[in-house]
């Protein structure tokens, strides 16, 4: 995770809140402080109203950063990302980052980069596609969703989808587009998985990448009240090298985690 130092809890200004599909939308907050130290897998904690209404705060991927500011992707699934995704342009909120780990993208050696994704799952994507191309990587966007309405692929480039219904792309799951897919892409050289999504799509990619060799990174999702390991809201159970299971707390230890470890 970051150093404990370069984590700052600070008042945001909402320089800019758009929408990108019908319950999402792309906002950006100046805090320089926190996009100097974020990494691509980093997420923030919001405190999304002044009053004590929603109490607890709501965890956000970081979407993308640019010199002083940082955007995240908000999907409007109940009171609390509600109100963040009404907050007017100038309004401010309090944010707690960069919390957490990152991708590992200097670790094991590839070539090209698999970004998979499902639902709001690709909010992280872009911060790590600018991240990647910089260092000279091939990046290819494989993104699932029910319907044609819910891929997001905001600024995403390279991508190919999967839908429920088959209204875009291939009819089927994201994993059964990496399937299709996966000769052709081995062409591409040595390949690295990274993905986030639906915890039942992560464990199902998981199993996947192990079958056929491949390494891969996954960002878990959870309700991260705290986001600094005090409410223990946030525990996972995963497999140390030796073979046992330990629990960890997503917000110290992930919220990426390398997909041999996810207890299936």
């Amino acid at each position: 995770m970051p150093e404990t130092n370069s984590i700052v809890d600070i008042r945001a200004t909402i320089v800019r809140n758009r929408p990108v599909s019908r319950d999402v939308s792309i906002i950006t907050l100046e805090c320089p402080a926190i996009a100097l130290a974020a990494k691509p897998g980093n997420f923030v904690n919001v405190k999304v109203s002044s009053a004590t209404q929603p109490l607890l705060r709501r965890p956000f991927s970081i979407h993308d950063v640019s010199e002083s500011e940082i955007e995240l992707m908000v999907k409007s699934i109940g009171s609390g990302t509600a109100l963040l995704s009404d907050a007017p342009e100038g309004s401010s909120v309090m944010v707690l980052g960069p919390l957490g780990n990152s991708f590992d993208i200097s670790g094991t050696p590839f070539d090209t980069a698999i970004l998979v994704s499902g639902g709001i799952g690709s909010a992280p994507m872009l911060f790590l596609e600018k991240t990647l191309a910089a260092k000279g990587k091939k990046v290819i966007n494989l993104i699932g969703g029910r319907t044609k309405g819910d891929l997001l692929a905001e600024s995403l480039g390279n991508c190919r989808f999967a839908t429920d219904d088959g209204s875009e792309g291939l009819r089927g799951t994201v994993i059964d587009l990496l399937e299709s897919e996966l000769a052709e892409l081995r062409k591409e050289g040595s390949l690295k998985v990274f993905a986030c999504g639906p915890n039942p799509m992560l464990k199902a990619l998981a199993r996947f990448c192990r079958e056929n060799s491949l390494p891969c990174d996954l960002s878990l999702e959870s309700v991260m009240g705290c986001g600094i390991g005090i409410c223990y809201g946030c525990s996972v159970e995963v497999m140390d090298p030796a073979g046992s299971i330990r629990t960890i707390l997503l917000c110290r230890e992930g919220p990426v985690i390398n997909a041999e470890l996810l207890v299936l």
